[in-house]
């Protein structure tokens, strides 16, 4: 049976975020807010929390998930960004945007596209979010909470506990925080390339 955790939007309970947080680091799996949908998410190394997630959603090997990360910095660990694309990556996060980069070696293999070596990246705009990647320390593996036999992601905590309530260890709720997925954007040849519109304003890499 999974957690239940009521979050404050804007002043989340430190010791809520801290058991959370715990569970994350003990492998665990939770649904957490973005600022554009409710995600699921587990650690960089947690393995069965990326087969659990491949479950819950029905995906197949060559689904690619989502490195969360807590700021630029962090960012910058985990994906190159050429100086070319720096400035406008830098202008559009925190946001609604997930960004496709060449891959550095700190992300497993399991994690990176096969053929391109690439891997997305973001650094969400909400403060639950943040708050748990601050306690982290590390990136979150995530992937938008869509579920095969519905058409938009849920939206409310309780509905989503009903649902997941066996195969999460925890449901991190905060409030409605809408269904549109990120704006995906891949960089990767050092172009924007605009790979799906969602909730990130795509006229700044037209």
């Amino acid at each position: 049976m999974a957690k239940y955790f009521d979050v404050h939007p804007d002043n989340p309970q430190r010791r809520s975020i801290g058991q959370i947080v715990d569970l994350l680091r003990q492998d665990g799996l939770i649904v957490y807010p973005t600022d554009s949908a409710y995600a699921l998410g587990c650690q960089l190394g947690n393995r069965d929390g990326l087969d659990r997630i491949r479950a819950i959603r029905h995906l197949d090997d060559r689904h690619h998930f989502t490195l969360v990360c807590r700021d630029f910095a962090q960012l910058g660990q985990f994906a190159h960004v050429e100086n070319t694309v720096f400035r406008a990556i830098k202008a559009a996060t925190p946001g609604s945007y997930t960004f496709i980069l060449p891959a550095t070696k700190e992300v497993p293999r399991r994690l990176l596209h096969p053929k391109k070596k690439t891997v997305g990246v973001r650094i969400p705009d909400h403060v639950v979010a943040q708050a748990l990647l601050d306690e982290l320390g590390e990136p979150l593996v995530s992937s938008t909470l869509l579920l095969p036999d519905h058409e938009e992601p849920l939206t409310q905590g309780w509905e989503i506990k009903d649902e997941l309530d066996h195969v999460v260890d925890a449901v991190v709720d905060s409030g409605d925080c809408g269904t549109e997925p990120t704006t995906v954007i891949d960089f990767s040849s050092g172009e924007p390339e605009i790979v799906r519109k969602g909730a990130g304003d795509t006229a700044r890499f037209e």
